[in-house]
């Protein structure tokens, strides 16, 4: 694991003082940077040491372990919440203080309004005392704005931190817990949910930190709030408080409506994302089967109903977005309706107080309590789950640390074995196992698929608990697992596994393992860089680096699970003399296999079948037992009962992993795949410079057409001009009534008294004034509400379609994006960005578009009273549109670096998780947790930054703000003369509303902005290359191929454009009906001429199938005529059926025929639901053999012409591997098969076998050795046709010639190759000649059968 980043720089923040902590003075280089050019990772800051992952990971876990230890004495379940507010209460509650003094200053603030109002109400030229005090009051409404904008973004930014602080402690935990994950827990778990919980459900502790203050400060707030208006207007106050009440619980119903949606979303988001996760793992099946359709139905069911969720909540916000903004219209109307229906006449002193107490106090308890109470409970479903998850089983290991003196005698001896991974079900996996390995010796584990092999090996690393009888081990264990995993970082990384490097050491390792030569085709020799799953590495060189981890690790002891299953026979050899008993011959091991060859070199060998052990002994005691091993691995009764506990073995233990490499081999080989473009693209993409207005149109007719967005604008503008026009109006009645007043007042001095004088005094009419306030009411709460809800469905539909979109891109791009792009940035455009897209983005949207109209109308409303106004706006104006890009400019990429440092946390877990077994077993979870934590570190510097950044902007937007607000003041007194109290009411009343809002509708701009980058992302992938069309015009004939007859006709292959020939200008005829095997050295590619085949991309040349040019019909005519059993078999989760038969074209009897002829029929049957049982993730219930038997069972059901197997009996015994082959034979006479293998039993009863050899395209196999022997025969016309062997000939394997239970008795091949493997048999071609002269006299060859066939350039 390489350290994540040299050095960063020190974070000023610790070392400033007060005042640039209170102004983020300390911010200012970073701007400048940032203002010059793109940031980079290299820019950031420390962490400070108070926000290590691993500090507060380890403070919440104590808390947490006590928590539970007295939760079991105490006989109760233990509540996470509890060690959450012992953990953090302390620094959190002193925050509380920054919120009580701001709401004290809001709640003040009104009152010096209302004083000033009241000097202009009551103006007097000649009056010089009261207008000193109206400066004070002035001074006072400036001095409380500029209080407000530091207090609140102090608060802001710490209680934020504290929120971070909390997600980074519990994401510590949770990465810990799923390092000691028991096998019983996975199953309860999936990678997608525990990925859930790290990347939604802790991001709640984010957003509840902030507001929890709000519920002990509203209340007290709003009652405040009531004594001042009491005293304003008397009991009246109490009507418009009514109203605020009846608001409260109505949002508070809304929040918890909310919630419950959100859990439910949140299931189907997970299951969303599992399904996306094996669509994009197993991708390259999906293509080969032209199984895109039924994937593409299942995610988009799936998303019909979470966006139906979506949709649902989106409303409910709406909702309350919309009664948010028509709140204050409705108190005041309400308020006001009373007060002048109970015969008081309505004054402007009177009015702004109470509209800017109403102001106050309705951002907290109609915005902040109900929020907090939303947050809350979100907040506890989140805790709730991750509750769940920390208090899953862990393992418990038991292997004790030898002192130096004993390692010489390192051992394991096992009595009486009982253990099962599903106590649910009767059979154990494994009974009455007893075995001792001592110091140099070798064991080798055989027996047929899901006997038990791996499960023996997870028994001794402690993975399965053992139910009764004994295991002691003594010594370290290290482990090689059979699915090989390697996690992302340099190949050297991978095998040194936190050991330091001895040179010598590791190149001995190496040569051991067969990579040497490996390295030095690759660019960057052992430091070229593996991406997500090894993706630039095949199949074979993925097990031998899995492998010569295990070896570079010294340990006492080592379990080597099937690690020569995955390399051809050569390789295989190698492997096993130079490293398993070469290095290694002094260690103990114990050794799991199907390549029967190696056995006479075991000094042990246990047989395993169905969980028993059948035997045990060395070679030549099973041999005089008379146990014939081929005959066991064969035994005919067996495939009735196979194995039943494999049935569910919760995680089947060899299958566990198969997610991890899917199907990568295809392109197998150094040499093919040029390393260096994983390497570069392992950047991110992440777009520069502004979003551009087009994204934003293409986002909004993603969801509606040009009519409905016009509606919306008209409907956006209504909305906001009745809301103006209702404060308006009631400044202008406070006018009127002011007017009227004085003219009472003069006319009762002016005129005599009159004995009826009360009829004099002229009054307003208070219906007409009533009812347009009315009306405006009402029109501003229908404009509002249509308005939002409107909103939300065009930004949800839009989110739908852009997902749609991306999707069908995703499934139509080449396999070759998937191999340069790792799973986890693939995914996080469907989890994250949608995620963005689904809730926050139009929300965010709705709310800048809301804040932005009332600014205008603010702004408007000052203008028109004042209209000098404008003269220091302007140059505010200014001030504000540079601060806001010199901003963006650098929170735009802080945005980015976010996102990206984000995305290595996920791939680190997943990786993790993957390679479970392989890290526990090497004891490295210290190493893995403390590069989690560096990942975090690295993300919460960049999240730091985007909390701070914010901070620092919307402080200098508050300022400018303030300076608004005691222009306005000043200003109003300067201008006394010509003023109006409520034209002077209405405009400073909005300028102080200003205050928030200013710096809140520039931020949301610059957050939808942000956001933006989400969509800008979606839609990066909705562009992708796409392959050739599906269907074309050219359909091929309905029959088509009746034949099967393959032709290559100068075919050249590349993965991709700009990289290297795979195949060169390849020449070759596959005959109807004819079984050819392929066999070549790892990397030859024999896998490209597949990929050629299936045109996964698109070959140059032309490739015939019975007369039909392949390029000229489209994917799914092509691929749906063709069978393949993939190398890596594929499972999905979803039923049994489904698996088989996804677009449900068959009947449940050709189903059950199909598991029958694949001997799966038996343990089908016992699932609980049969054909209908669910399989777990990646159909991690079977094992690797009985997946590829499903894989074989998806063949036969499709019954085309074509057969392709792709060394598919790899990871089978030799008995099911015969099975296998007895099947095709039956079941595919008719149909051409080409079957790419390893063993030389695999494709020895081929019609032709066709040699690919590394290093030479293939159609340089080409003739020219003139044989020495007796010319003019028919055998040195074959042998012609050979290159050069590595002992100066063809290895017999190559000749193709066929062992006898073919009915041809050669005595001259057992004697060339003296009874070793036929692959490795190299003899002189003297020999050869000799034997082939004699073979001609001596053997009997059936007449149809061609002994060897070439595709040749020359042939």
């Amino acid at each position: 694991m390489e350290p994540l980043k040299k050095d960063a720089k020190v974070n000023p923040s610790a070392t400033a003082n007060l005042l640039s902590k209170v102004f983020f003075w300390w911010l200012n280089p970073l701007f400048s940077i940032g203002y010059r050019r793109r940031l980079e990772e290299d820019d950031m800051y420390q962490v400070l040491p108070e926000d290590r992952s691993e500090r507060l990971g380890e403070q919440l876990q104590a808390y947490w372990d006590r928590e539970v230890a007295q939760a079991a004495k105490e006989l109760r379940t233990p509540k996470l919440t509890k060690a959450l507010i012992k953990c953090f209460w302390k620094p959190y509650a002193v925050l509380g203080i920054f919120t009580l003094i701001e709401e004290v200053i809001k709640v003040i603030q009104p009152v010096f309004l209302g004083k000033l109002i009241r000097y202009f109400e009551n103006y007097n030229p000649e009056d010089t005392a009261s207008l000193h005090e109206a400066f004070g009051y002035a001074a006072g409404i400036s001095l409380a704005s500029i209080g407000l904008a530091l207090m609140h973004h102090l608060y802001f930014y710490h209680v934020q931190r504290a929120g971070m602080k909390i997600r980074v402690a519990m994401c510590h935990m949770i990465y810990r817990k799923a390092l000691c994950l028991s096998s019983t827990a996975m199953g309860k778990t999936t990678t997608g949910q525990i990925v859930n919980l790290l990347s939604n459900d802790v991001n709640k502790f984010d957003e509840v930190t902030i507001f929890l203050h709000f519920l002990w400060v509203g209340p007290l707030q709003a009652a405040a709030v009531i004594g001042l208006l009491w005293d304003e207007i008397g009991p009246s106050c109490l009507a418009g408080m009514a109203v605020l009440v009846f608001l409260m619980p109505l949002q508070t119903l809304f929040g918890r409506l909310f919630s419950s949606f959100r859990g439910k979303t949140a299931a189907f988001t997970d299951s969303r994302i599992r399904t996306m996760n094996e669509v994009v793992s197993g991708i390259r099946i999906i293509k080969m089967y032209a199984w895109e359709k039924p994937f593409s139905a299942l995610v988009n069911e799936v998303r019909r109903k979470e966006i139906s969720k979506i949709m649902k909540s989106s409303y409910l916000r709406g909702l309350n977005m919309a009664s948010f903004f028509v709140a204050s219209k409705i108190i005041l109307f309400i308020t006001f309706t009373v007060y002048v229906m109970v015969g008081n006449t309505i004054s402007a002193s009177r009015v702004f107080v109470a509209v800017s107490l109403y102001g106050a106090v309705r951002l907290t308890v109609t915005l902040f309590f109900p929020s907090a109470i939303e947050k809350v409970s979100e907040a506890f479903i989140s805790i709730r789950r991750i509750k769940n998850f920390l208090l899953l089983d862990e393992i418990v290991k038991h292997a004790p640390v030898l002192p130096s003196e004993e390692k010489k005698d390192a051992s394991v001896e096992i009595q009486d074995l009982i253990c099962y991974w599903d106590k649910t079900l009767d059979a154990p996996t494994l009974q009455n196992v007893s075995f001792t390995l001592k110091p140099e010796q070798l064991l080798a584990v055989i027996g047929p698929v899901g006997a038990g092999k791996s499960s023996l090996l997870s028994m001794v690393l402690g993975e399965l608990p053992a139910e009764k009888g004994v295991v002691k081990v003594r010594g370290d264990l290290t482990y090689a697992s059979q699915q090989p995993w390697v996690f992302p970082g340099t190949i050297r990384s991978n095998i040194l596994f936190g050991k330091e490097l001895q040179p010598q050491k590791y190149e001995k390792v190496l040569r051991a393992c067969a990579l040497t030569r490996d390295m030095e085709l690759m660019p960057d020799g052992d430091l070229t860089v593996i991406g997500d799953r090894g993706a630039t590495l095949s199949g074979g060189q993925k097990a031998r680096v899995n492998l010569a981890r295990a070896v570079y690790q010294d340990a006492d002891i080592y379990l080597l699970d099937d690690p020569l299953s995955a390399v051809d026979a050569e390789v295989g050899r190698h492997l096993f003399e130079q490293c398993i008993c070469g290095i290694l011959r002094k260690k103990p091991r114990i050794l799991v296999t199907h390549q029967l060859q190696y056995l006479k070199a075991a000094d042990q060998i246990l047989v395993l079948k169905e969980g028993h052990m059948v035997a045990l002994g060395t070679y030549a005691e099973l041999q005089r037992s008379g146990l014939d091993f081929t005959s066991l691995l064969q035994q005919e009764d067996e495939e009735e009962q196979q194995s039943v506990e494999l049935r569910s073995r919760t995680l089947s233990q060899t299958s566990m992993r198969s997610q991890s490499s899917s199907l990568l081999s295809v392109k197998d080989g150094t040499d093919q795949l040029p390393v260096e473009q994983v390497q570069n693209i392992a950047e991110e993409s992440r777009s520069e410079g502004k979003i551009s207005l087009s994204l934003y149109v293409r986002f909004f007719r993603a969801g509606a057409n040009i009519l409905v967005l016009l509606f919306l604008i008209l409907l956006n503008l209504f909305a906001q001009v009745s809301y103006i026009l209702q404060d308006w109006w009631l400044a202008y009645w406070a006018s009127q009534q002011e007017r009227l007043d004085t003219l009472n007042v003069t006319q009762s001095t002016v005129a005599p008294p009159h004995p009826l004088g009360h009829n004099e005094t002229q009054q307003l009419d208070l219906r007409l004034y009533l009812g347009v306030y009315g009306g405006l009411t009402m029109a501003t709460i229908v404009f509002g509400f249509t308005r939002s809800l409107l909103f939300f469905n065009v930004l949800v539909s839009s989110a739908q379609a852009l997902h749609n979109r991306m999707f069908q891109s995703i499934l139509r791009t080449p396999v070759r994006f998937f191999d340069i792009n790792p799973i986890g940035r693939i995914l996080n455009r469907f989890s994250k960005d949608i995620g963005h897209l689904d809730s926050q983005l139009p929300w965010t949207f709705v709310d800048f578009i809301q804040v932005f109209l009332q600014i205008l109308g603010v702004i408007a409303v000052a203008t028109s009273v004042i209209p000098w106004i404008l003269i220091p706006v302007l140059p505010l104006l200014i001030v504000f549109l540079f601060l806001r890009r010199y901003f963006l400019q650098t929170s735009r990429d802080i945005k980015r670096l976010e996102s990206t440092t984000r995305s290595p946390v996920f791939s680190h877990l997943s990786s993790s998780l993957q390679g479970l077994w392989t890290i526990r077993a090497f004891k490295a979870e210290r190493r893995f947790q403390e590069s989690f934590d560096a990942h975090q570190d690295l993300h919460s510097e960049a999240w730091f930054l985007f909390l701070t950044t914010s901070r620092w902007f919307a402080v200098r937007l508050d300022g400018i703000c303030s300076v608004f607000v005691s222009i306005t003041a000043f200003g109003s007194l300067l201008l006394r003369n010509d003023l109006e109290a409520g034209a002077v009411g209405l405009a400073l009343s909005y300028a102080v509303t200003l205050m928030g809002m200013f710096q809140w509708g520039v931020r949301q701009s610059a957050e939808v902005e942000n956001m933006m980058t989400s969509v800008e992302r979606v839609v990066e992938y909705t562009e992708l290359e796409s392959e050739a069309p599906w269907e074309t015009q050219k359909r091929p004939p309905a029959e088509w191929p009746s034949q099967g007859l393959i032709t290559f006709d100068r075919v050249s292959f590349s993965y991709s454009p700009d990289g290297p020939m795979v195949l060169k200008n390849m020449k070759a005829v596959f005959r109807s009906r004819e079984k050819v095997g392929i066999v070549g050295r790892t990397g030859a590619g024999k896998s490209s001429m597949i990929s050629a085949l299936f045109r996964l991309a698109e070959p140059e040349g032309r490739i015939f199938v019975d007369g039909v040019l392949t390029s000229e019909i489209g994917l799914h005519d092509l691929r749906q005529k063709m069978s393949i059993i993939p190398q890596d078999p594929v499972l999905f989760t979803g039923t049994m059926r489904k698996n088989l038969d996804p677009f449900s074209q068959h009947l449940d009897e050709d189903l059950w025929n199909a598991l029958e002829e694949v001997q799966l029929k038996g343990v089908v049957e016992e699932l609980p639901g049969r054909l209908e049982t669910e399989l777990a993730e990646s159909g991690s219930n079977f094992s690797v053999g009985q997946r590829q038997l499903v894989c074989l069972a998806r063949a036969i059901l499709r019954k085309n012409r074509i057969l392709i197997i792709d060394e598919a009996t790899a990871n089978v015994d030799p008995r099911t591997d015969e099975l296998i082959q007895k099947t095709i034979r039956e079941k595919f006479k008719d149909c051409t098969v080409l079957t790419i293998a390893h063993r030389i039993n695999t494709i020895i009863d081929s019609d032709r076998i066709l040699l690919v050899p590394a290093e030479v395209p293939i159609s340089a196999i080409c003739g020219g050795i003139d044989p020495p022997g007796p010319a003019g025969t028919e055998w040195s016309y074959r042998l012609a046709g050979l290159c050069r062997g590595r002992g100066g000939g063809p290895s017999v394997a190559q000749l193709g010639w066929l062992p006898p239970h073919y009915g041809v008795k050669c005595p001259q091949i057992d004697s060339l190759c003296d009874g070793r493997d036929l692959q490795h048999c190299w003899p002189s071609q003297a020999k050869i000649w000799a034997a082939a002269a004699q073979m001609e006299d001596h053997c009997t060859l059936p007449a149809e059968m061609t002994i060897i066939g070439f595709y040749t350039s020359k042939l």
